[in-house]
């Protein structure tokens, strides 16, 4: 296996998982009664926050698609982060350790907050960028890296 299939795989499933929060967060609609009254409340009551008038569910949305354009980054550097385990691993330096870190949390939030499926997603995450990581890090300054590149 090498950093940059790593990488790639990563990539690929942030961006899965890019699509499937929004969709279940946009298309999420509260099975019971008492959700659904929350639901309501949070759209239809208003208030004055820094000049704007918001709702909470505003604000949900807000941080959801949010919280959508940080996966799909994460998605972006994740596959930029493999171009250079090839050309110019040496550039990757501690970004490879801080975004796997990243991703660990992202994991541990899961587990604590909230179900098995993004808990799964984020774990396949994590394993791809330690490898990749770790993979990138045997890399020396000024290396032609194709150990990387014939690793498997």
């Amino acid at each position: 296996m090498t950093a940059t299939l790593l990488y790639r795989i990563a990539a690929a499933v942030l961006v899965l998982f890019a699509a499937g929060h929004t969709f279940g967060f946009l298309s999420f609609r509260p099975p019971s009664a008492e959700g659904l009254a929350v639901y309501s409340a949070m759209n239809s009551v208003r208030f004055e926050f820094n000049g704007a008038a918001r709702s909470y569910g505003e604000f949900y949305t807000g941080f959801g698609l949010m919280v959508t354009a940080y996966l799909l980054f994460f998605a972006f550097l994740a596959w930029h982060l493999g171009g250079l385990a090839v050309s110019r691993p040496q550039a990757i330096g501690a970004l490879s350790w801080a975004f796997a870190t990243v991703q660990l949390a992202s994991l541990v939030l899961s587990i604590v907050y909230f179900f098995v499926i993004p808990a799964v997603m984020s774990a396949v995450i994590v394993v791809c960028l330690l490898w990749a990581a770790w993979l990138v890090r045997r890399a020396a300054p000024g290396d032609d890296a194709s150990h990387l590149v014939r690793e498997s």
